[in-house]
């Protein structure tokens, strides 16, 4: 199934792509395209391609977005498969604190306040922005 939006980039083990739902410029998730849960079932070449795959999206969130820091999470209780969320900080969260604990109302914040036309033009918009720093 095709995210809005449309994958950022692809390899042979990773797809990313963003949950538009949390209308942030920048936020990635990075998901495995086998059906696994935790990072130590990753085979040697996953890990790899992994450990690049972020760095280059990083590397574009810095370069392209003008992101200057990213909260990293994946947890191994979901339902679905093995993926990591990069979400971007920006000014406007210091509201809601600056540790990993404010991450959820900030999350929360932007699916319910922030889901307007702009916002989500902007969000389409970095999407393409990173899809074409990573082509």
């Amino acid at each position: 199934m095709e995210p809005d939006g449309g994958v950022i980039i692809e390899t042979k083990y990773f797809h990313a792509h963003q949950d538009v739902v949390y209308p942030i410029e920048g936020l990635v998730i990075l998901a495995s395209k086998r059906h696994i849960k935790c990072l130590d079932e990753l085979t040697e070449d996953e890990r790899l391609d992994y450990v690049n795959i972020m760095n280059l999206i990083r590397k574009a969130q810095r370069e392209v977005l003008g992101i200057e820091y990213v909260y990293y999470f994946y947890n191994e209780d979901t339902t679905h498969h093995f993926h990591t969320w990069m979400v971007p900080r920006y000014d406007w969260m210091n509201a809601f604190g600056r540790s990993v604990e404010s991450v959820r109302p900030v999350l929360l914040h932007a699916r319910n306040h922030r889901n307007t036309v702009e916002n989500n033009q902007k969000v389409m918009k970095a999407i393409e922005d990173l899809r074409n720093a990573l082509d």
